[in-house]
Protein backbone atom coordinates (compact mmCIF):
# COMPACT_ATOMS: atom_id res chain seq x y z
CA UNK A 1 0.00 0.00 0.00
CA UNK A 2 1.25 3.29 -0.63
CA UNK A 3 2.03 6.65 1.56
CA UNK A 4 0.47 9.00 1.09
CA UNK A 5 0.86 13.11 0.89
CA UNK A 6 -2.86 14.38 0.20
CA UNK A 7 -2.90 18.41 0.07
CA UNK A 8 -6.34 20.36 0.65
CA UNK A 9 -7.74 23.99 -0.49
CA UNK A 10 -8.87 25.83 2.59
CA UNK A 11 -10.81 28.01 0.05
CA UNK A 12 -14.11 27.66 -0.58
CA UNK A 13 -16.05 24.50 0.81
CA UNK A 14 -15.73 22.28 -2.38
CA UNK A 15 -12.29 20.78 -1.55
CA UNK A 16 -13.19 19.59 1.79
CA UNK A 17 -16.37 17.93 0.17
CA UNK A 18 -14.04 16.12 -2.44
CA UNK A 19 -11.19 14.99 0.14
CA UNK A 20 -14.51 13.60 2.58
CA UNK A 21 -15.15 11.27 -0.44
CA UNK A 22 -12.13 10.44 -1.42
CA UNK A 23 -9.81 10.52 2.18
CA UNK A 24 -11.80 7.57 3.41
CA UNK A 25 -11.82 5.74 0.58
CA UNK A 26 -8.24 5.48 0.32
CA UNK A 27 -7.82 4.97 4.25
CA UNK A 28 -9.97 1.79 3.56
CA UNK A 29 -8.06 0.11 0.29
CA UNK A 30 -5.13 0.22 3.48
CA UNK A 31 -2.88 3.12 2.04
CA UNK A 32 -1.33 5.38 4.62
CA UNK A 33 -2.36 8.84 4.14
CA UNK A 34 -1.32 12.53 5.72
CA UNK A 35 -3.56 15.50 5.21
CA UNK A 36 -2.12 18.92 4.88
CA UNK A 37 -5.31 21.52 5.11
CA UNK A 38 -5.10 25.35 5.68
CA UNK A 39 -8.36 27.58 6.92
CA UNK A 40 -11.59 25.09 6.29
CA UNK A 41 -9.99 22.10 5.15
CA UNK A 42 -7.84 22.18 8.27
CA UNK A 43 -11.29 22.99 10.37
CA UNK A 44 -12.78 20.53 8.62
CA UNK A 45 -10.71 17.53 8.33
CA UNK A 46 -8.42 17.81 11.56
CA UNK A 47 -10.71 15.38 13.67
CA UNK A 48 -11.25 13.15 11.26
CA UNK A 49 -8.10 12.53 9.71
CA UNK A 50 -4.16 13.13 10.42
CA UNK A 51 -3.69 16.49 9.47
CA UNK A 52 -0.68 18.95 9.14
CA UNK A 53 -1.72 22.56 9.33
CA UNK A 54 0.10 25.02 6.55
CA UNK A 55 -1.27 28.75 5.59
CA UNK A 56 -2.73 28.90 2.08
CA UNK A 57 -4.11 31.64 -0.09
CA UNK A 58 -7.59 33.52 -0.07
CA UNK A 59 -9.92 35.65 -2.26
CA UNK A 60 -11.18 38.96 -0.94
CA UNK A 61 -14.29 40.05 -2.23
CA UNK A 62 -17.10 42.87 -1.50
CA UNK A 63 -20.49 42.27 -2.81
CA UNK A 64 -20.20 39.20 -5.06
CA UNK A 65 -17.02 41.24 -6.59
CA UNK A 66 -12.80 40.47 -5.77
CA UNK A 67 -11.40 42.72 -4.05
CA UNK A 68 -8.08 42.96 -5.37
CA UNK A 69 -7.11 45.02 -2.39
CA UNK A 70 -8.39 42.66 0.35
CA UNK A 71 -6.71 39.97 -1.69
CA UNK A 72 -3.70 41.25 -1.62
CA UNK A 73 -3.79 42.88 2.29
CA UNK A 74 -5.54 39.41 3.48
CA UNK A 75 -2.66 37.25 1.67
CA UNK A 76 0.58 39.38 2.61
CA UNK A 77 -0.55 39.35 6.43
CA UNK A 78 -0.59 35.67 5.79
CA UNK A 79 3.62 35.37 4.27
CA UNK A 80 5.90 34.90 7.53
CA UNK A 81 3.66 32.26 8.99
CA UNK A 82 3.50 30.46 5.81
CA UNK A 83 6.91 30.70 5.09
CA UNK A 84 7.51 28.81 8.92
CA UNK A 85 4.87 26.13 8.03
CA UNK A 86 6.36 25.48 4.77
CA UNK A 87 9.72 24.32 6.39
CA UNK A 88 8.13 22.05 8.90
CA UNK A 89 5.79 20.70 6.11
CA UNK A 90 8.87 19.45 4.21
CA UNK A 91 10.84 18.68 6.82
CA UNK A 92 7.88 16.26 8.64
CA UNK A 93 6.11 15.11 5.68
CA UNK A 94 8.44 14.95 2.60
CA UNK A 95 11.93 14.03 4.66
CA UNK A 96 10.50 12.13 7.38
CA UNK A 97 7.15 10.56 5.84
CA UNK A 98 8.62 9.92 2.32
CA UNK A 99 6.05 9.85 0.82
CA UNK A 100 5.09 7.47 -2.40
CA UNK A 101 2.98 9.75 -4.13
CA UNK A 102 1.33 13.23 -3.51
CA UNK A 103 -2.47 13.95 -4.25
CA UNK A 104 -3.38 18.09 -4.46
CA UNK A 105 -6.65 19.52 -4.15
CA UNK A 106 -5.67 22.76 -5.43
CA UNK A 107 -3.24 23.48 -2.38
CA UNK A 108 0.21 24.38 -3.51
CA UNK A 109 2.81 23.58 -0.73
CA UNK A 110 2.04 20.09 -1.54
CA UNK A 111 2.34 20.28 -4.87
CA UNK A 112 5.64 22.25 -5.15
CA UNK A 113 6.87 20.25 -2.16
CA UNK A 114 6.18 16.71 -4.72
CA UNK A 115 8.61 18.40 -7.30
CA UNK A 116 10.92 19.05 -5.42
CA UNK A 117 11.02 15.92 -3.68
CA UNK A 118 10.54 14.23 -7.03
CA UNK A 119 7.46 12.51 -5.63
CA UNK A 120 4.39 11.47 -8.36
CA UNK A 121 2.27 14.25 -8.26
CA UNK A 122 -1.70 13.73 -9.03
CA UNK A 123 -4.26 16.55 -8.73
CA UNK A 124 -7.33 15.77 -8.18
CA UNK A 125 -9.74 18.90 -8.53
CA UNK A 126 -11.81 20.36 -10.91
CA UNK A 127 -9.53 23.66 -11.08
CA UNK A 128 -7.51 22.08 -13.85
CA UNK A 129 -10.44 21.58 -16.07
CA UNK A 130 -9.79 25.31 -17.02
CA UNK A 131 -5.94 24.21 -17.63
CA UNK A 132 -6.57 21.07 -19.32
CA UNK A 133 -10.33 21.24 -21.19
CA UNK A 134 -10.23 22.75 -24.70
CA UNK A 135 -13.27 25.84 -23.81
CA UNK A 136 -15.82 26.92 -25.73
CA UNK A 137 -16.20 30.23 -24.15
CA UNK A 138 -17.74 33.79 -25.16
CA UNK A 139 -14.77 36.23 -26.08
CA UNK A 140 -15.68 38.20 -22.76
CA UNK A 141 -14.34 35.41 -21.00
CA UNK A 142 -10.91 34.54 -22.94
CA UNK A 143 -8.90 37.51 -21.10
CA UNK A 144 -9.79 35.86 -17.86
CA UNK A 145 -9.56 31.79 -19.13
CA UNK A 146 -5.84 32.88 -20.25
CA UNK A 147 -4.87 34.65 -16.31
CA UNK A 148 -6.68 31.66 -14.87
CA UNK A 149 -4.63 29.38 -16.93
CA UNK A 150 -1.57 31.24 -15.69
CA UNK A 151 -2.88 31.32 -12.03
CA UNK A 152 -3.19 27.64 -11.86
CA UNK A 153 0.31 27.19 -13.68
CA UNK A 154 1.87 29.11 -10.53
CA UNK A 155 -0.18 26.83 -7.72
CA UNK A 156 0.02 23.47 -9.16
CA UNK A 157 3.16 24.24 -11.45
CA UNK A 158 4.01 20.70 -12.98
CA UNK A 159 1.46 17.59 -12.07
CA UNK A 160 1.93 14.17 -13.70
CA UNK A 161 -1.52 12.85 -14.29
CA UNK A 162 -4.66 15.47 -13.61
CA UNK A 163 -8.01 13.39 -12.44
CA UNK A 164 -10.45 16.51 -13.08
CA UNK A 165 -13.86 16.67 -11.92
CA UNK A 166 -16.67 18.03 -14.17
CA UNK A 167 -20.60 18.90 -14.59
CA UNK A 168 -19.47 19.41 -18.49
CA UNK A 169 -17.50 17.45 -20.77
CA UNK A 170 -15.29 18.19 -23.61
CA UNK A 171 -12.13 17.45 -25.29
CA UNK A 172 -8.64 17.66 -22.90
CA UNK A 173 -5.16 19.12 -24.22
CA UNK A 174 -3.23 16.18 -23.30
CA UNK A 175 -3.33 11.98 -22.19
CA UNK A 176 -2.52 12.52 -18.70
CA UNK A 177 -5.61 14.34 -18.00
CA UNK A 178 -9.03 12.56 -16.92
CA UNK A 179 -12.46 13.76 -16.67
CA UNK A 180 -14.91 12.41 -14.34
CA UNK A 181 -18.53 13.29 -12.92
CA UNK A 182 -18.53 15.39 -9.37
CA UNK A 183 -17.68 13.94 -6.34
CA UNK A 184 -21.32 14.34 -3.96
CA UNK A 185 -20.48 14.59 -0.56
CA UNK A 186 -22.60 11.43 1.47
CA UNK A 187 -25.17 13.53 2.91
CA UNK A 188 -26.06 14.63 -0.23
CA UNK A 189 -25.80 10.96 -1.95
CA UNK A 190 -28.01 9.79 1.15
CA UNK A 191 -31.02 12.53 0.49
CA UNK A 192 -34.34 12.00 -1.03
CA UNK A 193 -35.50 15.16 -2.89
CA UNK A 194 -38.80 16.26 -2.96
CA UNK A 195 -39.79 19.83 -3.92
CA UNK A 196 -41.36 22.06 -1.33
CA UNK A 197 -42.46 25.89 -1.39
CA UNK A 198 -39.12 27.25 -0.40
CA UNK A 199 -35.80 28.69 -2.02
CA UNK A 200 -32.71 28.07 -0.80
CA UNK A 201 -30.23 31.30 -1.38
CA UNK A 202 -26.58 30.53 -0.20
CA UNK A 203 -23.70 33.36 -0.22
CA UNK A 204 -21.18 33.15 2.41
CA UNK A 205 -19.83 37.21 1.12
CA UNK A 206 -21.20 40.10 0.03
CA UNK A 207 -24.66 39.40 -1.26
CA UNK A 208 -26.31 42.38 0.47
CA UNK A 209 -28.22 44.00 -2.25
CA UNK A 210 -29.21 41.16 -4.26
CA UNK A 211 -31.07 39.55 -0.86
CA UNK A 212 -32.54 42.95 -0.52
CA UNK A 213 -34.11 42.40 -3.62
CA UNK A 214 -35.43 39.31 -2.93
CA UNK A 215 -38.08 41.48 -0.59
CA UNK A 216 -40.00 42.27 -3.81
CA UNK A 217 -41.34 38.47 -4.26
CA UNK A 218 -43.36 38.26 -1.24
CA UNK A 219 -45.29 35.61 -2.74
CA UNK A 220 -41.96 33.33 -2.32
CA UNK A 221 -40.28 32.07 0.49
CA UNK A 222 -35.76 31.84 0.78
CA UNK A 223 -34.17 30.53 3.16
CA UNK A 224 -30.93 32.21 3.03
CA UNK A 225 -27.93 30.46 4.27
CA UNK A 226 -24.35 32.06 4.90
CA UNK A 227 -25.16 35.27 6.44
CA UNK A 228 -24.12 34.97 9.68
CA UNK A 229 -27.40 35.45 11.04
CA UNK A 230 -30.41 34.49 12.45
CA UNK A 231 -34.33 35.53 12.12
CA UNK A 232 -37.14 36.61 10.23
CA UNK A 233 -37.82 39.51 7.90
CA UNK A 234 -40.97 39.16 6.19
CA UNK A 235 -40.33 36.67 3.46
CA UNK A 236 -36.68 35.95 4.18
CA UNK A 237 -35.52 33.26 6.53
CA UNK A 238 -32.09 33.42 8.02
CA UNK A 239 -30.99 30.10 8.31
CA UNK A 240 -27.96 29.55 11.12
CA UNK A 241 -25.17 27.69 9.97
CA UNK A 242 -26.03 23.88 9.82
CA UNK A 243 -24.93 20.91 7.49
CA UNK A 244 -27.49 18.55 8.30
CA UNK A 245 -30.13 21.87 8.07
CA UNK A 246 -28.51 22.57 4.61
CA UNK A 247 -28.97 19.12 2.97
CA UNK A 248 -32.24 18.68 4.29
CA UNK A 249 -33.81 22.30 3.23
CA UNK A 250 -31.39 21.94 -0.03
CA UNK A 251 -33.46 18.25 -0.94
CA UNK A 252 -36.62 19.69 -0.30
CA UNK A 253 -36.81 22.86 -1.76
CA UNK A 254 -38.14 23.93 -4.93
CA UNK A 255 -34.57 25.74 -6.72
CA UNK A 256 -31.57 27.63 -5.56
CA UNK A 257 -29.99 30.90 -6.13
CA UNK A 258 -26.39 31.33 -5.12
CA UNK A 259 -22.92 32.15 -5.90
CA UNK A 260 -21.72 30.11 -9.06
CA UNK A 261 -19.65 27.87 -7.20
CA UNK A 262 -18.58 24.33 -8.34
CA UNK A 263 -19.57 22.60 -5.22
CA UNK A 264 -23.54 23.94 -4.84
CA UNK A 265 -24.01 23.71 -8.69
CA UNK A 266 -23.01 19.82 -8.68
CA UNK A 267 -25.14 19.14 -5.50
CA UNK A 268 -28.33 21.23 -6.95
CA UNK A 269 -27.82 19.47 -10.03
CA UNK A 270 -27.63 16.03 -8.56
CA UNK A 271 -30.73 16.57 -6.76
CA UNK A 272 -32.61 17.69 -9.78
CA UNK A 273 -32.87 21.68 -8.80
CA UNK A 274 -33.20 24.32 -10.93
CA UNK A 275 -30.06 26.98 -9.91
CA UNK A 276 -29.71 30.63 -10.40
CA UNK A 277 -26.06 31.64 -10.65
CA UNK A 278 -24.81 34.54 -9.57
CA UNK A 279 -20.45 34.40 -10.15
CA UNK A 280 -18.46 36.58 -8.43
CA UNK A 281 -17.12 39.58 -10.67
CA UNK A 282 -13.44 38.40 -11.32
CA UNK A 283 -13.93 35.18 -10.53
CA UNK A 284 -13.50 33.25 -14.27
CA UNK A 285 -14.15 29.98 -12.50
CA UNK A 286 -17.54 31.14 -11.32
CA UNK A 287 -18.26 32.85 -14.58
CA UNK A 288 -17.79 29.65 -16.72
CA UNK A 289 -19.92 28.01 -14.50
CA UNK A 290 -22.96 29.61 -14.97
CA UNK A 291 -22.30 30.00 -18.47
CA UNK A 292 -21.83 26.10 -18.78
CA UNK A 293 -25.29 25.53 -16.67
CA UNK A 294 -27.10 27.73 -18.88
CA UNK A 295 -25.93 25.91 -21.79
CA UNK A 296 -27.25 22.81 -20.17
CA UNK A 297 -30.31 24.57 -20.01
CA UNK A 298 -30.48 23.33 -15.93
CA UNK A 299 -30.49 27.00 -14.66
CA UNK A 300 -29.61 30.74 -15.33
CA UNK A 301 -26.89 32.45 -15.35
CA UNK A 302 -26.30 35.77 -14.70
CA UNK A 303 -23.62 38.75 -14.33
CA UNK A 304 -25.98 41.16 -13.22
CA UNK A 305 -28.93 40.85 -11.31
CA UNK A 306 -32.63 42.76 -12.15
CA UNK A 307 -36.07 42.22 -10.85
CA UNK A 308 -36.49 40.71 -14.45
CA UNK A 309 -33.31 38.30 -13.98
CA UNK A 310 -35.41 36.68 -10.96
CA UNK A 311 -38.57 36.53 -12.29
CA UNK A 312 -37.61 35.41 -15.10
CA UNK A 313 -36.06 32.03 -13.57
CA UNK A 314 -38.94 31.47 -11.52
CA UNK A 315 -40.91 32.08 -14.56
CA UNK A 316 -38.89 28.92 -16.63
CA UNK A 317 -38.95 26.66 -13.40
CA UNK A 318 -40.66 24.17 -15.15
CA UNK A 319 -38.68 24.42 -18.35
CA UNK A 320 -35.35 23.79 -16.08
CA UNK A 321 -36.93 20.99 -14.11
CA UNK A 322 -37.57 19.18 -17.52
CA UNK A 323 -33.85 19.51 -18.44
CA UNK A 324 -32.73 18.44 -15.29
CA UNK A 325 -34.41 14.95 -15.67
CA UNK A 326 -32.32 14.18 -18.37
CA UNK A 327 -28.63 14.81 -15.71
CA UNK A 328 -26.99 12.08 -15.16
CA UNK A 329 -25.30 12.25 -11.51
CA UNK A 330 -21.92 10.43 -10.96
CA UNK A 331 -21.58 7.93 -7.68
CA UNK A 332 -17.93 8.42 -8.00
CA UNK A 333 -16.69 4.95 -8.77
CA UNK A 334 -14.82 5.86 -12.14
CA UNK A 335 -12.63 8.56 -10.27
CA UNK A 336 -11.92 6.26 -7.33
CA UNK A 337 -11.06 2.92 -9.47
CA UNK A 338 -8.54 5.61 -11.64
CA UNK A 339 -6.87 6.23 -8.46
CA UNK A 340 -6.58 2.38 -7.82
CA UNK A 341 -5.15 2.17 -11.37
CA UNK A 342 -2.05 4.73 -10.41
CA UNK A 343 -1.59 3.45 -6.87
CA UNK A 344 -1.34 -0.05 -7.54
CA UNK A 345 1.97 -1.98 -7.43
CA UNK A 346 3.79 0.32 -5.51
CA UNK A 347 2.01 3.64 -7.52
CA UNK A 348 3.50 1.96 -11.04
CA UNK A 349 1.40 3.97 -13.19
CA UNK A 350 1.53 7.05 -11.22
CA UNK A 351 5.37 7.27 -11.63
CA UNK A 352 4.83 5.81 -15.46
CA UNK A 353 2.90 8.92 -15.89
CA UNK A 354 6.10 11.12 -13.78
CA UNK A 355 8.65 9.73 -16.01
CA UNK A 356 6.54 10.84 -19.09
CA UNK A 357 6.91 14.54 -17.73
CA UNK A 358 10.24 14.30 -17.64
Amino acid sequence: MAKIVYGVSGEGSGHTSRAMAILPYLIEQGHDVRVVGYDRSYRDLKDRFDVFETEGLTIGQADNEVSIIKTITENLARVPKGHAKSRTLKKELFKGFRPDVAITDFEPMTAYLANYFEVPLITLDNQHRMRYMDLDVPDRLLPGMALTKTIIRGMIPRPDVSLVTTFHFGPVTNDRTFLFGPLIRPPVLAAAPTEGDHIVVYFTKGAGSFIDRLKDYGQERFYVYGQNQEGTEGNIIFRPFSREGFVEDLGSCMAVMASAGFTLITEALHLKKPYLALPTKGQFEQELNAVMLHAMGCGKGALRVTGETIGDFLHRLPEYRKKLEQYQPSDGSEIKAKLDELLADGCAMAREYQGRRR
